[in-house]
């Protein structure tokens, strides 16, 4: 195939301390079948455990062409997912994971399914999970986050095996911002998205990368970089305060009037100082997680960094 040739699917894969995994992805894609042409686009996010070297030691013979991009660091998986995309050539776009968990022909039932639909996204979702249940809890509630704060459907379940179409990513990929949060970018960029129920295997080596550290840093980017509902709910806290406070001070001055001024407890009044106090420094923070999320967008921190680029036309080409 020639680097002109138009390709018909990118299939995008993020990278981070993949292992052994990587040789057994690589497998898969060996001997999968496809009439249409296709390609595939490998992101390594900063891995320390030598994936990308591996990666370049065994795509000299792949049959089909490869995008290999290393980053500077680790800058998270939607950063990378974003920069694949942006590599990425096809007119449909298979997002995977590198953890072997959705195999290919489900991968290819989505695609078939984007193809016959008018959608621009189909999600997958799982009868059965086969991650654990500290991950598997950390997905609903993200997921009922975003139906709240983001007006997602609530029966769409926001998975990262999902299928789009090249106009939906010439949208989302328009975002420089550095927190990027995928599926924000999806449901603010098109109302056409469809789900898909697919198989889930289980992990074929090593563990998830992702950390305590990185899912409180995926649940700030939901509440803090798509949407305004903190601000909102820290004015309905001043509000509801403000109200509570009138009606406690209505009631001292009524008392006063009706029995006469009275001493008033130690413990109470800490106990009011410390919700009003609480209050007031929960809404500062609040505030001052966008002012900071904005001056470093403004400063221009970046989403991503690459450090090398390598394309292998495939073994045919």
């Amino acid at each position: 195939m020639s680097a002109d040739a138009p390709i018909e699917v990118s299939f995008v894969v993020p990278l981070h301390n993949t292992g052994e995994a990587l040789y057994l992805l690589l497998d898969a894609f060996r001997t999968l079948k496809m009439e249409a042409s296709w390609e595939l686009v490998l992101v390594d996010d900063g891995s320390t455990d030598g994936t990308f070297a591996a990666a370049k030691r065994v795509l000299s013979d792949f049959p089909a062409p490869v995008i290999l991009v290393e980053l500077a660091r680790n800058f998270g998986e939607h950063a990378a997912v974003l920069e694949a995309y942006r590599r990425s050539r096809g007119r449909f776009v298979v997002n995977l994971d590198d953890d072997l968990q959705n195999p290919l022909a489900e991968a290819l039932k989505l695609l078939a399914h984007l193809r016959e639909s008018d959608s621009e996204v189909v999600y997958s979702y799982f009868a059965e999970k086969k991650h654990s249940w500290p991950r598997n809890l950390c997905s609903r509630l993200a997921n009922l986050c975003a139906t709240f704060l983001l007006g997602k459907p609530r029966d769409l379940y926001l998975s990262s095996f999902r299928a789009l179409r090249r106009e939906l990513i010439e949208r989302i990929t328009a975002y420089r911002g550095p927190y990027p949060y995928i599926d924000g970018l999806i449901l603010g960029a098109t109302n056409r998205i469809s789900r898909l129920e697919v198989a889930h295997a289980k992990r074929a080596h090593g563990r998830s990368g992702y950390t305590p550290r990185k899912l409180v840093r995926l649940a700030l980017s939901l509440l803090f970089d798509f949407s305004v509902m903190p601000l909102r709910l820290a004015s309905v806290l001043g509000l509801a305060l403000c109200a509570l406070g009138a009606v406690i001070l209505a009631e001292v001055l009524v008392e006063t009037f009706l029995v006469g001024q009275r001493q008033i407890g130690w413990g109470s009044l800490m106990g009011a100082l410390t919700v009003f106090s609480g209050a007031q420094l929960l809404m500062l923070g609040i505030i001052g997680e966008y002012v900071g999320r904005a001056f470093l967008t403004v400063s221009g921190k970046p989403q991503s960094l690459v450090r090398s680029l390598i394309c292998h036309e495939g073994r045919g080409a």
